[in-house]
């Protein structure tokens, strides 16, 4: 499975590539900003995205917003893993189309069943 992160901290974007590779079911591309991860879900076609939303540039959501109003990436199922976990801002994610919303820190260990029961329950 084909895995884009967009998180603009170095070290978790670290640990987040680290834990999805792990297991050698997925790969993993990584965006620091919203922008960036515009132009690469748009490239790539990922099978899932994993949203951060405080990042410079362009928040996650706002990024989450043009990849739904893009044609090329409207279907691409995003995840929301963030440190922002007040209910307003869980149900802010969720109503701009994404399928879930995990919350930092995570547990590197149950990261890959998390998401792919994400992923489950959205088809």
């Amino acid at each position: 499975m084909r895995v884009l992160v967009v998180e603009d901290e170095k070290d978790i974007q670290f640990l987040l590539k680290m834990a999805l590779e792990a297991n050698g079911r997925h790969e993993v591309s990584v965006a620091d900003n919203g922008l960036r991860g515009i132009e690469l879900a748009s490239q790539e076609q990922p099978d899932v995205i994993l949203l951060d939303v405080m990042m410079p540039l362009l928040d996650g959501f706002e990024t989450i917003r043009r990849l739904r109003a893009d044609d090329t990436t409207r279907q691409i199922p995003v995840i929301f893993l963030t440190a922002k976990a007040q209910s307003k801002e869980i149900e802010q994610g969720l109503a701009l189309g994404a399928i879930g919303y995990l919350t930092k820190p995570f547990y590197a260990m149950t990261l890959n069943e998390e998401i792919e029961a994400l992923l489950s329950r959205a088809e």
